[in-house]
């Protein structure tokens, strides 16, 4: 099952290739995505992006996740968080939105097994 690609970025506004639906920030895995609801966790900018945020798509297997700080880059993520990444055999990039996007997109159309958690405002 291939990485969805993210067609299309915006501030507070992202559209997955394939999903009908708009998300303001949207994990995505190999074959879906979804609504990243920061409430599920008690996420916020500080301290940000806990594992549980992540526990989701390591569970899908993937090689390489990306974490898209916001814009800003408002929102942190934690050395815990990317130890966790880590310890999962996971390469994990953290990046400005766009950037991240921009390298998310790149290795699902190289093939790679990657997911990631995309926050597109602040």
């Amino acid at each position: 099952m291939s990485s969805p690609g993210i067609a299309k970025l915006s501030w507070g506004s992202m559209k997955v290739e394939g999903c009908p639906q708009v998300y303001k920030d949207c994990k995505v895995w190999p074959g879906g995505s979804r609504t990243w609801d920061w409430r599920e966790t008690g996420t916020n900018h500080h301290p940000g992006v806990q594992p549980a945020d992540l526990e989701e798509i390591v569970k899908k297997g993937v090689k390489t996740l990306v974490i898209g700080r916001g814009m800003d880059e408002a929102l942190q993520v934690p050395s815990s968080t990317v130890d966790y990444v880590k310890k999962n055999g996971i390469e994990v990039l953290v990046l400005q939105t766009e950037k991240a996007v921009k390298e998310y997109n790149a290795l699902a159309a190289q093939g790679v097994k990657v997911g990631g958690v995309f926050h597109s405002t602040c």
